[in-house]
């Protein structure tokens, strides 16, 4: 028999999720009347997410859209192929399955024991990039997260010297379609209880044999201690990305410091680089979360047919 609190718990969880996308796509206006979107599917917890969300808020969006699921086989050994066909047929969602070798390519040019994540992904954005114009979609959606998003804010900080980040919603590189990432707002870790709970069936990002991304790894990692030990600084952080002051940093091209003399207006309070009276006692935009979400966990699954 199921559990009516975890029921309880997962519909609370769903509803934020909901919540957090239908926010993001209203603040960048990331899905607009007659837009075909192209869902990028990889078999992991992120993309079965947005996907399952984006079909749900699409029976009472106020503007019509239409959704298809794209995978990309890139040949990796062992890589179940039936997998995601099957999931798909089985929500009668259209569908495209791409099959392109890139495996191989990938393993010719990068020497054995390196990382080959860089040449993988610069290869797989092309390919899909051709088959949304092939597909006839404006838009490709993306499964990347708001963890994602800091992650890349530091590794472009300690590895890149850049103030740079992953956008919700941006130019591809061809110019000839938009992406979007509606999981903008959502946690990781929300994320995964979802996924746990709706048992997708998730296909494992390790089968190329690579080495992990390990400067990525290691920012994620210090993220992680710092949500444990700091709550609400994710969220802070996160924050501040939608919040910069361009006269209170260095760079050039964004503020004219040449043109700044003795006597203009004060801009965004002038010399108060960290004003502590008017930070407030609890981070902006985190909540404490109650116990019984905790409850949720990674480890406890909830039939399907169960869930509404």
């Amino acid at each position: 028999m199921v559990d009516q609190k975890q029921i309880y718990n997962f519909n609370k969880l769903q509803k934020r999720l909901r919540r957090n996308v239908g926010q993001a796509i209203a603040d960048f206006n990331m899905i607009e009347e007659g837009d075909r979107i192209m869902v990028c599917l990889s078999g992991g917890k992120d993309s079965y997410t947005m996907l399952d969300i984006l079909r749900s808020l699409q029976q009472n969006a106020p503007v019509n859209f239409t959704l298809i699921a794209v995978n990309l086989d890139q040949k990796q050994p062992g890589f179940p192929g039936d997998v995601l066909p099957a999931y798909l047929e089985s929500l009668g969602i259209e569908y495209h399955i791409v099959e392109e070798n890139t495996y191989a390519i990938v393993k010719d040019k990068i020497p054995e024991g390196k990382t080959t994540c860089s040449l993988c992904s610069r290869l797989r954005r092309g390919i899909l990039y051709r088959t949304a114009g092939e597909l006839g979609a404006n838009k490709i959606a993306l499964g990347h997260h708001r963890d994602d998003m800091l992650q890349t804010l530091f590794l472009n900080m300690f590895y890149g010297g850049k103030l740079k980040a992953m956008p919700p919603k941006l130019m591809s590189d061809d110019g000839k379609h938009i992406v979007i990432r509606p999981l903008a707002y959502c946690r990781e870790k929300d994320i995964e209880r979802f996924a746990a709970a709706r048992e997708f069936p998730i296909i494992p990002c390790n089968l190329c044999g690579s080495q992990p991304n390990l400067q990525r790894q290691v920012i994620g990692n210090m993220l992680r201690d710092w949500d444990k030990q700091y709550p609400g600084r994710i969220e802070t952080m996160f924050r501040a990305m939608q919040n910069v002051v361009p006269s209170h940093l260095a760079d050039s091209n964004l503020f004219d410091f040449r043109q700044l003399n003795a006597g203009d207006p004060v801009i965004a309070g002038g010399d108060l680089a960290f004003d502590r009276e008017t930070l407030p006692a609890v981070p902006v935009g985190w909540q404490d979360e109650p116990e019984e979400l905790l409850q949720l966990s990674v480890h406890q699954r909830l039939p399907v047919t169960e869930i509404k």
